[in-house]
């Protein structure tokens, strides 16, 4: 099917003029009326819903091109907001060691002696060396500058100061490595640069990500029970938010992705705001787009054929029971695929859960994936400074998260497979080539949306409101950051 077989004049664009703005959904049933009827429903955060209207003024292409914008970022946003570093896997045994940089800030997480996780300011407090390399990781019983030698414990203490006759002026104890905040989630090493962040934006990690825990207890998610199986690092030609900005809709889904549209939902997709930095979207697998005209639209078997033959064309595929739908009969034959590969027993799951894309984002740059079939996580920073292009630039981070194995035999994190902006994602080891070609659409827009932000007339872009909300929440909080927190440095 190609994107002229689709309507472009059906009833979905008729909104009636009545509807306050933010109200006009997509006719026909919502995600909420497709998974109640599912053979086993969702649990119950799957049904909260939480919009509301946020405005309708345009996004100025300023906040993306600007390097004093970028700086404005760093300055009041980046400094001081949780954002995870690592996981918890990545530094398993004492004197293990983890780096995470952000601009010109860089976090330096350890495992300490007793198990315990720290993070500290990645820089000697000699002359200012780093005491790891960016990006880097490995094992190291002591942190060691490799300028002088000073050298501190995995615990931050000074421990050896090399010719300390010469430093009388120096006390070991009020050298020790300056600490950054840190917390942990779902298996998650979260950093915050800033030691007192202004309490209405920050706080601590449970105050931050405010009902997203909640969600993930209640609905039984347990990212902290699963293991990097791929991890791929990505250099995009964009702007940070614009480049997470692909990732908060399905908007795109008709154009960028028309050959999903058979076996997708998108614009009856649902898109929620929970409170000060989390976000979601839910839409829907084995259901087809409103988009498609009735007549084209295809019957429930042969939606399921469709769905079972890009995973295994020899697989039968089964009757569909009656009172049953493609989704129920898809998502038992995902359970027992996914049940196998993985050493684990997914029958518990919901269909929901099993198939569908259902994606939160955890303000600035992390989106988490709780379910089966799409087992994500996605993270976003500037690739760079505001000195040096980075305003251009961004590094995309996506991660599998597999379920660990039921026989304890849980294989270890996967190492970054690197890409630079032209390489395809299909190339990266061990992610169905359908995917890879998925992240290829989702990113070959960029390098001319980020053109078009410098040639466009029109000096700004025009969000829905319903569907582009997560994008507008996501610029209001950045805003709110860069007002509030220089506006707490004045007083």
């Amino acid at each position: 099917m190609t994107i002229d077989d689709v309507s472009t004049d059906p009833a979905i664009d008729a909104v009636p003029v009545r509807l306050r703005p933010g109200d006009a959904r997509c006719p026909g049933p919502n995600y909420a009326d497709i998974v109640v009827d599912d053979s086993v429903p969702p649990p119950a955060p799957i049904l909260e819903q939480s919009y509301a209207f946020r405005g309708d003024d345009d996004i100025p292409y300023d906040e993306f091109t600007s390097p004093d914008y970028l700086q404005a970022e760093f300055d009041h946003m980046w400094s001081r907001t949780w954002q995870w570093a690592c996981r918890e896997e990545h530094i398993p045994e004492p004197g293990d060691y983890y780096v995470y940089d952000v601009g010109d800030y860089s976090a330096l997480i350890v495992r300490g002696p007793e198990g315990d996780i720290k993070a500290f300011h990645n820089a000697c407090l000699h002359r200012g060396t780093q005491l790891k390399p960016p990006a880097s990781s490995g094992f190291s019983p002591k942190l060691r500058c490799p300028f002088h030698g000073w050298t501190w414990s995995t615990d931050g203490d000074l421990v050896d100061l090399p010719c300390e006759w010469d430093f009388p002026h120096v006390n070991a104890e009020e050298f020790a490595l300056p600490q950054i905040r840190t917390g942990l989630w779902g298996g998650f090493v979260f950093v915050n640069f800033d030691d007192c962040a202004p309490e209405l934006m920050a706080g601590t990690l449970e105050e931050y990500l405010g009902d997203l825990p909640r969600h993930f207890d209640e609905a039984g998610w347990d990212l902290s029970d699963r293991y990097v199986e791929v991890h791929i690092r990505k250099k995009l030609p964009a702007n940070w938010k614009a480049a997470a900005e692909a990732f908060l809709e399905a908007y795109h889904i008709l154009e960028t992705h028309s050959q999903s549209v058979m076996t997708a939902g998108d614009a009856n997709a649902q898109y929620d705001v929970f409170g000060e930095h989390i976000s979601r979207f839910e839409h829907s697998i084995a259901t087809t787009s409103p988009h498609v005209p009735a007549e084209k639209r295809p019957d429930e078997q042969a939606l399921l054929t469709m769905l079972m033959s890009r995973k295994n064309p020899d697989d039968p595929v089964p009757e569909i029971p009656e009172g049953e739908r493609a989704r129920d009969v898809y998502a038992r034959h995902m359970q027992q695929v996914l049940g196998k590969a993985y050493d684990n027993d997914f029958s518990h799951l919901s269909v929901a859960e099993t198939i569908d894309s259902i994606e939160y984002y955890a303000f600035p740059n992390a989106f988490f994936f709780p379910g089966l079939q799409i087992p994500m996580t996605y993270r976003f920073r500037p690739d760079g400074d505001a000195r040096d292009g980075g305003v251009d630039r961004a590094i995309y981070e996506v991660l599998f998260l597999r379920p660990k194995p039921k026989s304890g035999k849980v294989p270890l994190p996967a190492e970054p497979f690197d890409l630079d902006v032209d390489d395809s994602y299909t190339t990266v080891p061990g992610i169905p080539g359908s995917l890879g070609v998925v992240l290829d659409q989702d990113t070959a827009n960029l390098a001319a949306q980020t053109r078009g932000f410098r040639s466009s007339k029109k000096r700004g872009q025009t969000l829905g409101n319903y569907q582009e909300v997560r994008a507008r929440h996501l610029h209001d909080t950045v805003r709110r950051y860069i007002d509030e927190s220089a506006a707490a440095d004045v007083t």
